[in-house]
């Protein structure tokens, strides 16, 4: 069984993560959303409800499993027996990024990583626009993708 895993702090889980999760599920056998924690980082969305918004839209989704985890991204690949780790980009600067990330997971977790490319729909949707429009009190439905379950925690 292939595993991958696609992490991120998902404040919140947008459209365009969504879209990635999607393709991904055509390359391996079963993806875990990894909800990052950082306890020096500030979240507008609790880790729990991050973790249930996510299971929520994959909720008939057998194959996708959603954890959160507060360690190292190779030490939570590991404990899942995950050989993949899944990445979206969405410009340059996310590559390089991105690249740099994929270079010391496989130096320090023998972990390779898959970068997926974002549909250009999708480039300029980020947590932190979308986190922005909340504050604002705009809508933001649009940029975030449905849940297959109604939940009361909902963004």
């Amino acid at each position: 069984m292939k595993t991958g895993i696609f992490v991120g702090s998902f404040d919140p889980f947008t459209s365009g993560h969504d879209a990635i999760v999607r393709r991904a599920m055509s390359l391996f056998d079963r993806i875990v959303i990894g909800v990052g924690v950082n306890e020096s980082k500030k979240y507008m969305y609790s880790t729990a409800i991050r973790v249930q918004n996510i299971k929520d839209i994959y909720a008939d989704e057998p194959m996708i499993e959603v954890k959160s985890y507060n360690d190292l991204t190779v030490d939570f690949a590991r404990r899942e027996g995950a050989e993949f780790i899944i990445k979206g980009v969405r410009s340059i600067k996310d590559f390089e990024y991105e690249r740099e990330q994929a270079d010391i997971n496989r130096k320090i977790g023998g972990i390779d990583t898959v970068m997926l490319y974002a549909e250009p729909q999708y480039e300029s949707i980020s947590s932190s626009m979308v986190r922005e429009l909340i504050h604002f009190g705009k809508d933001a439905s649009e940029f975030l993708p449905k849940p297959k379950v109604d939940n009361k925690q909902k963004i």
